[in-house]
């Protein structure tokens, strides 16, 4: 092992670790559809499935470091010798003696310990199986002396069993509410109530901690209250039932009581050599739960065998999804665990990780757009359902709810109560629904109907679009931008509710009123019908006059309000998209007019006292990635500003050493009129850390503009501080961002990862829909043929898998190359000599469902 944190070990994602106990807060996760579940090197993290239903103890990142609770497994061999199989013991001596190391893969983690003065040597093996909502942890025991061992194990879990509000409210009160049942292999745990001051709720969920030997014999003894477990002179890190090798006391209560998942089991003696294992379950189960269905399917090492290559398939079969072959193994590892953080980030939302980031819990709007981005790459037909129901969460006034459920469908009025709008909401569905639509050529979603959220009225997805876009473009402040409300993209930009207003996603809106214009073209209809109230919107005043704009969407909301958006009336398609294309025009013409700088890039927003923000303040330079990147992508910026623009990057937010990109130049003093963000310390989070959400959508805006070089190079600096794990201290991951020193933070959940792998696979390797064919269009550069001249991608296009190779002899780059030939299945392909491709749907749809399809590219 190098001086890394980690390495690949094989060419499915595996990885290896000699030092990753030595890295306070570090975490991974394990889960399936029912259960979410960290785990650190030493067994810390917590097990849930949601927030009003945590297993163990719901922790922080500090937490890691600092909590006594965590899963654990003791061996007590005699009085002066008592071993920790996990290291979480307050003997730091033993612990000093152990030799640590890990192995991990797709959501399954392996730690061995061994210690030669104790003589024994454990594997513990943690995963939670594909279908059940359980946690396993298999512990196998070596005895690595030349002596016989005797030994008596403990499995140790503490059982917290409640909502995550309890944590500090109430923490007392609800230990009252527990109650115990034992059995013969461990213990259930099923309080009362949910504790809520705002309403107490019947409680649905059994919390159990089971456990067996290998040969299927249960436990000797239970201890089921930390307190017995413990000892009143002892704690998690040093239970005395363990050190002073005590029995439970049967005559203590243990209702009422903070739970305790510790099993002994019989008194065993290891030869040489010899090996034997435990196995312990930890999970939730809602409703009635009858503890013999989890013990049958678990109950020997073979059934925790096949379950466990269960899990290991699953997660492995998602991440070939998509699956690239670049010559650089590394990129190729790296890359199948982006490919699966999209699912990582529906089954978690942004919050049921250590570095829980958003509070309670759930997805946000714009992250179950940008989520969905993967899902319609990897199966657009099983996505069109969750679509529909995605836009029932958009409101009359063009707002949404703004955090989703579980469920398909499910919304959530606001977050913890509070009522925000966050302006580029409206922006994400038309991003989502134009990627489905090239993907599939399924122009009919467009008048599937959807309800409103909070309201009887329906409406066609078209008509949802229209309103969302048309409701910003109207919505100005004083220099005719749309407002910034309580924030866009950037959360942090939270100050400005007043007189804020976000030209960066003003772009966008104008992006979309485009692209809705040119959607309508292609319906093949001369009319549709829209709500009534919605033809306010439609009617012609001054664009340049913000009090004509404001004065006419408040009409619109006093009508909307009253009429529901119930009647319908019917608009000539012609000169709906003529309109639309006239604002666009406007909002088009109206930015590039005013909002580039002298400095070399746009201002992107304007603070609650109507002073732009961006620009050189009292010799100062200020500027921020979104507001250069929302310009490229929307096509405002013209090529000579882009390159302008790349130069300013280079020369204001590029970290020279790390080759990273800062979020906004250090603005030097709080911003109490545009946002908290500036509050942060220079380099964290939203304040110039280097934000790979907004990095990711600069490189892939770089790239639908031609700018592939440039493109790539922002491509790859994400990748290397990602790889990098001396520095980034992570596993292998895009994390949210790194900070000013170069560690991730916020590992998995991110929608930095969907942004990732739709730049990869669209516009690197350009393989993408196009109005349902199949469009190729290779922007690679030299650099990525630097290991092989022949570099590969595979996907799911029109329900069949194709293998698509680039062949590179010359090694040229993008620009230098064009399509010279091209093979399906080793039969040609006419071709024009072009820098692309294109396949017709009716003709993928020839191809056999049940064989993977090669499509050969020869560059040159």
């Amino acid at each position: 092992m190098t001086d890394k944190l980690w390495c690949f070990t094989d060419n499915l994602g595996s990885f290896a670790s000699e030092n990753a106990d030595k890295i306070k807060g570090l975490y991974f996760p394990l889960a399936n559809e029912a259960l979410m579940s960290s785990i650190t090197p030493d067994l810390h993290g917590d097990i849930k499935t949601g927030q009003n239903s945590f297993l163990l103890q719901p922790v922080s990142r500090i937490d890691l470091e600092n909590l006594k609770s965590s899963r654990n497994f003791w061996f007590y061999i005699n009085k002066n010798k008592v071993w920790s199989a996990t290291g979480v013991s307050k003997d730091l001596k033993q612990i000093k003696d152990d030799k640590f190391s890990l192995e991990a893969g797709l959501l399954w983690q392996k730690i061995t310990r061994e210690n030669r003065k104790i003589g024994l040597k454990t594997e513990i093996l943690s995963f939670v199986p594909k279908d059940q909502p359980v946690e396993i942890m298999q512990v196998t025991v070596t005895n690595v002396s030349r002596k016989k061992i005797k030994f008596i194990p403990f499995a140790a879990i503490p059982i917290y069993a409640r909502s995550a509000d309890n944590l500090r409210d109430h923490r007392h009160v609800t230990s009252l509410l527990q109650r115990i049942t034992l059995n013969k292999f461990g213990l259930l745990v099923k309080p009362t109530l949910v504790f809520d001051e705002k309403g107490h709720r019947h409680n649905k969920a059994n919390y159990f901690v089971l456990g067996w030997e290998q040969n299927s014999k249960a436990p000797e003894y239970i201890y089921p209250t930390q307190e017995m477990f413990c000892g009143e002179a002892g704690d998690l890190e040093a239970p005395l039932s363990v050190l002073e090798n005590l029995k439970p006391d049967n005559r203590q209560r243990i209702q009422g009581k903070e739970a305790m998942g510790a099993l002994r089991f019989k008194e065993t003696t290891l030869n040489p050599k010899a090996r034997y294992s435990y196995t312990i379950i930890m999970g939730i189960s809602e409703g009635d739960f009858n503890p013999d269905t989890v013990i049958n399917k678990f109950n020997s090492p073979a059934k925790i065998n096949a379950a466990f290559e269960t899990c290991k398939k699953y997660w492995l079969n998602l991440s070939e999804k998509i699956k690239v072959k670049t010559g650089e193994p590394d990129f190729d590892n790296w890359f199948r665990w982006v490919s699966i953080q999209p699912t990582l980030r529906r089954i978690f939302g942004c919050s049921f990780l250590p570095d829980f980031d958003y509070g309670k819990g759930g997805r946000g709007w714009r992250d179950l757009w940008q989520d969905s981005l993967g899902l319609i790459l990897n199966n657009p037909k099983a996505v069109r359902s969750l679509l529909i129901n995605n836009f029932g969460g958009v409101r009359i006034d063009g707002t949404n709810a703004t955090i989703i459920g579980k469920n398909p469908g499910e919304f959530i009025p606001d977050r913890n109560n509070i009522s925000r709008v966050w302006m580029d909401h409206g922006v994400w569905p038309l991003l989502t629904l134009d990627l489905y639509l090239n993907e599939t050529g399924d122009l009919n979603i467009l008048f599937e109907m959807a309800g409103y959220f909070g309201s009887e009225s329906k409406g066609t997805l078209l008509e949802h679009l229209l309103l969302q876009n048309l409701v910003r473009f109207f919505t100005v402040g004083n220099h005719n931008y749309a407002r910034l409300l309580d924030a866009d993209w950037n959360d942090g930009l939270d100050m400005a509710g007043k007189r804020g207003e976000s030209i960066a996603f003003s772009c966008m809106y104008a992006h979309n009123l485009r692209l809705v214009s040119e959607l309508l073209l292609k319906i093949g209809r001369k009319e549709i019908k829209i709500a009534k109230e919605m033809g306010i919107l439609l009617r012609k005043v001054d664009y340049n006059k913000t009090e004509a704009k404001l004065s006419l969407l408040n009409e619109y909301f006093a009508k909307a309000k009253s009429g529901n958006l119930k009647q319908k009336i019917s608009i000539e398609v012609n000169k709906l998209a003529g309109d639309l294309k006239l604002k666009s025009d406007w909002l088009t013409q109206h930015i590039g007019k005013d909002a580039w700088l002298k400095e070399g890039f746009f201002n992107g927003y304007y603070d609650n006292q109507g002073l732009a923000a961006e620009g050189r303040k009292k010799g100062i330079i200020r500027m921020m990635l979104a507001s250069q990147t929302f310009p490229i992508m929307s096509g405002i910026a013209s090529a000579k500003q882009i390159k302008t623009i790349l130069q300013s990057v280079h020369k204001y937010l590029l970290d020279k050493k790390l080759k990273g990109i800062h979020l906004n130049t250090d603005f030097r003093q709080e911003q109490y009129n545009l946002g908290r963000a500036f509050s942060f310390i220079y380099g964290d989070k939203e304040n110039g850390a280097y934000f790979n959400h907004m990095i990711v959508m600069f490189a892939y805006a770089l790239y639908s503009r031609g700018f592939a070089k440039e493109a790539w190079q922002v491509i790859k600096s994400i990748y290397n501080m990602s790889i990098n794990s001396r520095v980034s201290k992570i596993y292998p991951c895009l994390p949210e961002y790194f900070n000013s020193e170069a560690r991730g933070m916020y590992s998995y959940l991110t929608g930095s990862a969907s942004w990732f792998v739709l730049t990869l696979l669209t516009r690197v390797f350009g393989i993408r829909g196009k109005e349902g064919d199949l469009l190729i269009e290779p922007k690679l550069s030299q650099e990525q043929f630097k290991n092989s001249p022949v570099i590969s991608i595979g996907r799911v296009f029109a329900d069949r898998r194709v293998r698509i190779i680039f062949s590179n002899p010359r090694r040229l780059g993008f620009g230098e190359y064009r399509i010279i030939k091209a093979r399906l299945n080793s039969n040609d392909l006419h071709l024009d000599y072009s820098t692309q491709l294109l396949i017709r749907r009716k003709d993928m749809l020839k191809l056999s469902f049940s064989k993977t399809h090669t499509l050969e590219i020869i560059l040159g």
